[in-house]
């Protein structure tokens, strides 16, 4: 999903600023079939709804031949692996690119500027979410299409609730409701945490912060994107809740490769879990009897993250960037916004789409999946639009994780990385 960075991410992003032109094809020479290669990084067998939609389109469009590939089995590595075909003159003509990549691919002149694609009104672009036009949007380019889109909430075991006597969490609910829920779930003769948090220092730590900055009215950085904003008390007390909870309530499990909150919680030695829609499937699988409700606020305010994930285009000449623009918005209609998202457990990625037959039996076979639809409305801000974003976000996660782990006062880990961020920050100008 869109969350989650590594640290040649950003050495990928640098690398692709870095590559020219020369060598790409352009695939216009023959006047032949147009060929659109697709990576889009989804292993079988959720490849299936991919390969019918191009099947499809191809049998519709007999000038063009779309040809899916998977790209890379593992999407953390596809903008290093789409900066090395850009190099070697091989570039897909449309890849699956996290959202969190969008400030460092606006800057590569390869990539197809999408803003009066998206801006002709029979696209709809006022139709989808906030979120996803603010992260797709870098200067005023609209750099890629949604692909996936997805917001955190909160999902919770009703067994360990009420085995515990604890009231199930309504959406107007506090942090402080959150903290004293979590303390009462707790029960160390059973190992049975109240909630988790992953301190990777990854990205999949950093963007459970930045929600309770915006709740509070904070930013993570300055309006002109030249300075660190989230060294503010409101964030200290944030991130101190946490800290409280993990040390003093012992009500928090940290799970420090990222990789054991979700099998925990469904092996019910968790109670509550800040996550999002892409582990309902397994929870449902798992035969979990759990609820979603919005993440806690201050002040009545239930403000999300979103990471939205998204279709980019790469310009491998005039006549395959024309096929792969009216490709994609063919593939950003709510008929096939159904066949795709719906049917892969993921959320639609426009409104139109939640109107459709399909998303009655996607709400039914997909418990809690209403709930992170709606939870859609809560996500209004997008992560800063810029290429220093990946090693800042580094540093934050590190922040976090000595604040939880080593008990170190948020209000010094955090204006370290603030300091770091203005750091990085002046050298990107």
């Amino acid at each position: 999903m869109a969350h989650r960075l590594r640290g040649a991410v950003a050495l990928a992003a640098a690398a692709l600023l870095a590559v020219t032109a020369a060598g790409c094809g352009d695939g216009d020479a023959d006047g032949g079939t147009v060929k659109i290669t697709w990576w889009h990084g989804q292993a079988a067998p959720y490849d299936a709804p991919i390969k019918k939609l191009a099947a499809e389109y191809s049998k519709a469009h007999p000038g063009v031949r779309i040809e899916p590939q998977l790209g890379t089995s593992n999407v953390d590595d596809m903008l290093q692996k789409v900066t090395a075909a850009l190099a070697g003159g091989d570039a897909p003509d449309i890849a699956y690119m996290y959202g969190s990549w969008t400030a460092s691919l606006a800057e590569n002149r390869k990539v197809v500027d999408m803003t009066d694609t998206v801006k002709d009104p029979s696209f709809g672009w006022s139709d989808f979410w906030e979120s996803e036009r603010a992260a797709a949007t870098v200067d005023g380019k609209v750099v890629g299409v949604p692909a996936v889109v997805d917001n955190l909430g909160v999902v919770y075991n009703k067994k360990l609730f009420d085995a515990a006597h604890v009231a199930y969490p309504k959406p107007d609910w506090t942090w402080d409701d959150f903290r004293a829920a979590a303390k009462k779930l707790t029960d160390p003769g059973k190992s049975v945490y109240g909630t988790a948090y992953p301190v990777s220092g990854g990205e999949d730590t950093v963007w459970r912060l930045w929600p309770m900055l915006w709740q509070q009215g904070g930013g993570i950085l300055t309006p002109d994107n030249k300075k660190a904003a989230f060294n503010t008390p409101q964030a200290a007390a944030a991130l101190d809740l946490w800290r409280g909870m993990a040390r003093d309530d012992k009500s928090v499990y940290l799970d420090q490769n990222g990789e054991k909150f979700l099998p925990l919680f469904q092996s019910g030695k968790v109670a509550m879990v800040v996550t999002g829609p892409f582990a309902l499937l397994d929870f449902k699988e798992h035969g979990i009897d759990y609820g979603a409700v919005p993440l806690p606020g201050y002040n009545g305010n239930h403000e999300t993250i979103s990471g939205p994930d998204f279709w980019v285009l790469f310009d491998n000449g005039s006549r395959r960037a024309k096929a792969a623009k009216e490709f994609a918005a063919w593939l950003s209609k709510p008929e096939q916004d159904a066949r795709w998202s719906l049917a892969v457990g993921n959320l639609p990625l426009r409104k139109a789409t939640t109107q459709l037959p399909e998303y009655k039996k996607y709400v039914d076979d997909f418990p809690g999946a209403a709930e992170f639809v709606a939870n859609l409305d809560n996500a209004k801000k997008a992560r800063p639009s810029s290429a220093a974003y990946a090693k800042f976000s580094e540093a934050v996660g590190n922040a976090i994780t000595k604040s939880l782990i080593a008990g170190d006062p948020a209000s010094q880990t955090l204006g370290d990385a603030a300091k770091k961020t203005d750091d990085l920050l002046a050298k990107e100008k």
